[in-house]
């Protein structure tokens, strides 16, 4: 007995490092696309407009993508989906560093970039740890791999602007690239899929479809998937356009990058906590109190004054709140339908996420040429987590009803 408990208590912690490096590397470039708006946009002659739909296209893709990336790999494996993410990942980026036409950045920066961290992203890497850690520390994993995105837009926030300075947008682009070709490669020991690890040996016997009619028809579900559609539109919007936000208000650039450094390390502390939060309080009640926590620290970046101390401020608290989202919301999912076709349900989530996103960029860049302010977006995000607090306080934290299921001897 008490080499059995000795055994659920053990972490992975090989497979749980690999997966956190990748989920750095896959969060970081992307979370730094807004240092590249100005310098581009200066050299190009393109407008916001275009940048903004570049970067909306790359969030949609990204949500497109993970549900039938995270199918792929509850059915193939992990390692596949996670090695094709490095290859497409580095492709958009040199495609966006070559683009000579708006068509060229969409596809490039756009649409390969966002099926990259599609294939590399959350869901991939945190189904995986799902699949290998006992379900008592399976949100503190969850916090772990959070973290390391967080750790990523960190790292990548200073990292860029830096490399922009040294050598250009361009070249900064291309050494990027090269970076994410290691994915691959740290991949190999997330091999598994859904019916290997310890979650296979109890797993609920389910078709693709019939996963799909079982999580549509049900109620808590479809309160986590309209919720997690604000929290894509708020932090795509802040990562797209903050650096731009920063330079129209006459603030130096360098607070700018302090920002999104600061919100990319005080990320790694939020996702942390609510790894730990998620695995002893309710999640829905603490996702409520994140999105009006959000709303309340927008308002009142609004309507103080706004200087490079309010937006170091601003950074911590938001950095906070970041991606703290994430462990709660795919442990619901875990838990309310178990681990096998978690790559897809968890996807489909993060598919309402990033239509949040699409929208909150492409929107950032259209109001601001058509009105001058990005004001408008910034108080319909306020709005939207008002309501995504809302909707999910009825959710249920239970998993849902089906034949008992007997483990394998």
């Amino acid at each position: 007995m008490a080499l059995a408990a000795t055994h659920r208590s053990t972490l992975p912690w090989f497979l749980i490092i690999c997966g956190c490096v990748i989920a750095a590397l896959t969060f970081g470039p992307r979370s730094a696309m807004g240092f590249y708006q100005l310098p581009m946009l200066a050299e190009k002659g393109w407008d916001r407009t275009t940048f903004g739909l570049a970067m909306a296209f790359q969030n949609l893709a990204w949500g497109v993508g993970t549900p039938i990336f995270g199918a792929l790999a509850d059915r193939y494996g992990t390692w596949r989906v996670l090695a094709l993410s490095g290859f497409m990942y580095a492709a958009g980026l040199c495609l966006m560093a070559l683009a000579t036409t708006p068509g060229m950045l969409y596809l490039g920066g756009g649409l390969l970039v966002g099926l990259g961290v599609a294939s590399g992203s959350f869901g991939i890497v945190l189904a995986a740890f799902a699949r290998n850690v006992p379900a008592e520390r399976r949100s503190f994993a969850f916090g772990l791999g959070t973290a390391a995105g967080s750790a990523g837009m960190f790292l990548f926030a200073p990292l860029s602007q830096g490399l922009i300075d040294a050598y250009g947008w361009f070249n900064s682009l291309l050494i990027m690239a090269a970076m994410m070709l290691v994915i691959p490669l740290i991949a190999v020991p997330l091999r598994g899929n859904s019916k290997t690890g310890l979650a296979g040996q109890a797993v609920y016997e389910q078709t693709l479809g019939a996963a799909l009619r079982e999580a549509l028809g049900h109620r808590s579900y479809n309160l986590l998937v309209a919720g997690f559609f604000v929290c894509g539109f708020q932090v795509a919007f802040i990562t797209a356009h903050f650096p731009a936000y920063i330079a129209d208000l006459g603030i130096d650039a360098r607070y700018a990058v302090l920002a999104l450094a600061l919100i990319g390390f005080f990320n790694i502390i939020g996702s942390l906590a609510a790894g730990i939060i998620g695995q002893r309080y309710s999640k829905p009640t603490f996702l409520a109190w994140i999105y009006i926590g959000r709303s309340i620290l927008v308002t009142g970046f609004l309507l103080l004054p706004q200087t490079p101390t309010s937006v170091v401020v601003f950074a911590v608290l938001m950095g906070l709140l970041w991606l703290s989202t994430v462990p709660p919301t795919n442990g619901l999912v875990a838990i309310m339908f178990g681990t096998r076709h978690l790559g897809l349900l968890g996807g489909l989530v993060f598919f309402s996420h990033q239509i949040g996103s699409f929208l909150g960029v492409w929107l950032g860049g259209y109001l601001y040429d058509r009105f001058g302010s990005y004001d408008p977006v910034w108080w319909l995000g306020v709005a939207l987590g008002v309501f995504a607090a809302l909707v999910h306080l009825p959710i249920r934290e239970k998993p849902v009803e089906r034949p008992q299921i007997v483990p394998a001897e």
